[in-house]
């Protein structure tokens, strides 16, 4: 289905499953689409109506004028709910996803019903990190290639063991993220190297919340992993011992069954 946002942009979303079951959202993170969660989807909407949007900037959604804060991506989710009547969701983020998540339950708070941040952090970027997403936005549009994203972000998403024994797993994640064009991406990039802190929101959010984390994750540690999972009331962590950053797609079945489990 689409809907438009706030400011009239097209954003395109999966909905599917028992339309007056629990709600949840998968929200995909960067540089990534919808497409990533097929697996979970899959086996939630026997159980849940399970909503799946391609953030603005990517996948089948409009690519409007950027930067694309967290902020306006969860005021998107916050359109999609609407135009289906849905007054409360779980909130499911992955990566940037989960910076989606985390505004949008500063923002929505009272619509929140669960949080789960998969392969995600509190913290903003550092300015060198940020000063480096601005430098391949540029690059990209420059360029008019999502390339230098793919070759920059991917290989460091995977596990070693994923990377070296499953092409298939490889070849479908590169797959995705060229869905994505220049543009967008470039809107995405500027926008997380401007996104808040969530640390404040952490101790006060009194939802149950998810964090789950790869084992073999080369961008983000399981020790940050474990302590984000401690900065909330009720958090709890799950390790998914055989992925890197992208575990609903090296270890769905994992991902999957921990989410079945906390919901």
């Amino acid at each position: 289905m689409q809907v438009l946002a706030n400011d009239g942009a097209r954003i395109d979303a999966s909905v599917s499953g028992i339309r007056r079951g629990d709600a949840v959202v998968l929200i995909h993170g960067f540089p990534f689409a919808r497409a990533v969660w097929d697996a979970q989807a899959g086996a939630l909407e026997t159980t849940h109506c399970v909503l799946r949007p391609d953030l603005r900037g990517a996948g089948s959604s409009e690519i409007s004028q950027g930067p694309y804060l967290m902020e306006t991506h969860a005021g998107d989710v916050a359109a999609l709910l609407d135009a289906l009547g849905i007054e409360r969701a779980t909130l499911v983020g992955h990566s940037m996803g989960g910076y989606v998540a985390l505004a949008f339950a500063r923002m929505f708070t009272e619509r929140l019903e669960r949080l789960a941040l998969v392969s995600s952090r509190l913290a903003a970027d550092a300015p060198e990190q940020a000063a480096t997403r601005r430098a391949l936005a540029d690059r990209i549009e420059r360029e008019g290639s999502i390339e230098p994203v793919i070759e920059a972000y991917l290989p460091r998403m995977l596990a070693p063991q994923t990377r070296s024994a499953r092409a298939g797993v490889v070849e479908r994640t590169y797959e995705i993220a060229r869905c994505n064009g220049a543009r967008g991406a470039a809107g995405n990039l500027r926008g997380m190297a401007l996104r808040a802190p969530a640390d404040d929101i952490a101790e006060e959010l009194d939802v149950p919340v998810l964090v789950l984390a790869g084992a073999c994750d080369e961008l983000l540690s399981l020790d940050e992993a474990r302590a984000t999972a401690e900065r909330f009331p009720h958090g709890n962590l799950e390790v998914c011992a055989g992925s890197g950053h992208l575990p609903m797609m090296e270890e769905p079945e994992r991902v999957t069954a921990a989410l079945r489990a906390w919901l």
